[in-house]
């Protein structure tokens, strides 16, 4: 896993969530609070959770295969995926089920400082943890909101650790609440309450992960920056004259796909326009690294059949004149629409051959392994 997938974060919240859940537990079997219960299983499902980051990590590095030929990047899509389903069921639905029955049937709570100690300490080691991971989060994370950062971040890692160390910030406030005021009323009902809401808290940031993480598994374009890198990179305006449209897509983390349909000089030879292309992917990779899977496809761009909607690989009124650059540039890049079903394999107009489409072998120095 690379840096920016936030391996020291992952490593420093496993070792904390360990520690804490062993703590949990023995407090649990001394006090018997539901509280402490919950939490221990909260940090029990945390630790698994950072064991299959670890594994998702690992087996994203494999070499790509006939089968897989863009290798396998978003396994570390799926195994975060993962992770907000364990949070969901072992984490929240448990400590849902604990609270309902606590607040069912209350006790009081027995050798009140095992809790208390063992929530003091765990919400120091947490907070280690969670400040592991936020300095690692702001090497990547530059002028973004925290929140825009966890929508947009393409490698999984650091916004779930984020996430799952806040919760277990705010689950061990709630239980120390719940705890401190069973403890000052005689009413075990708070301790029930506590974990409720320890529950409650788990559900909410799980259904958060499994919202944005979907959106990775379906397939995340490039960046805004980094759209406007490839669009500046592939223009040369010599042989190059505009992007037609364009379509990327991440595969992984740290590995992007770039599709676009090119508009070329019409008396330019087949040699030329070869050597355009060629110059133009290194163009894009100088300016976007991760870019390692590129294809372009050259064409004569027609104005006006652009705006009937006939030039091929263009939709009617999207390119309709030079005019109208700014419009139509805003489309290309933006990742919505698949590759197929985008005009690439429209026939050409009348004596432009587009067959020569160019631009699928990798740099050697890249491999398209998926990591």
């Amino acid at each position: 896993m690379s840096a920016s997938g936030g391996t020291k974060a992952i490593v420093a919240a496993l070792a904390a969530n360990l520690s804490i859940a062993v703590a949990k537990f023995v407090a649990f079997l001394f006090s018997g609070s539901s509280s402490m219960l919950a939490e221990s299983v909260h940090s029990l499902a945390d630790s698994g959770n950072q064991g299959l980051l670890l594994l998702g990590g690992k087996r994203a590095q494999r070499e790509a295969t006939p089968q897989h030929p863009f290798g396998y990047g978003r396994e570390r899509y799926i195994y975060a995926f993962l992770v907000s389903i364990v949070l969901f069921s072992v984490g929240g639905m448990f400590a849902v089920y604990e609270g309902y029955e606590k607040i069912k049937e209350p006790h009081a709570i027995e050798a009140w400082y095992w809790p208390v100690g063992v929530l003091v300490f765990a919400i120091i080691a947490e907070a280690f943890s969670f400040r592991t991971a936020i300095k690692e989060s702001n090497e990547t994370r530059g002028n973004r909101s925290w929140t825009e950062f966890v929508r947009r971040a393409k490698a999984p890692e650091l916004p779930v650790v984020l996430l799952e160390d806040l919760g277990a910030l705010v689950g061990l406030i709630l239980a120390l609440g719940g705890v401190g005021l069973a403890l000052a009323t005689g009413n075990g009902v708070w301790d029930g309450i506590g974990t409720l809401c320890i529950g409650i808290l788990l559900i909410v940031i799980a259904i958060v992960l499994a919202a944005e993480t979907k959106s990775l598994l379906l397939g995340e374009s490039a960046g805004i920056e980094d759209v406007e890198k490839i669009k500046a990179s592939v223009v040369d305006g010599d042989t190059v004259t505009r992007i037609i449209h364009m379509r990327t897509l991440h595969l992984g983390p740290e590995e992007l796909l770039v599709a676009a349909k090119i508009a070329v000089r019409h008396d330019e030879t087949a040699a030329e326009v070869a050597d355009a292309i060629n110059a133009a992917e290194h163009r894009i990779r100088e300016a976007v690294p991760i870019a390692r899977v590129i294809y372009l496809e050259p064409d004569i761009y027609d104005a006006e059949a652009a705006a009937n909607g006939t030039n091929p690989g263009t939709e009617a009124g999207t390119d309709a004149s030079p005019g109208a650059e700014a419009e139509a540039e805003a489309e290309t890049g933006a990742g919505a629409a698949p590759l197929t079903g985008t005009g690439t394999d429209a026939a050409p107009a009348a004596g432009v051959s587009t067959d020569k489409a160019t631009g699928a072998d990798e740099d050697p120095s890249a491999k398209d392994s998926g990591h």
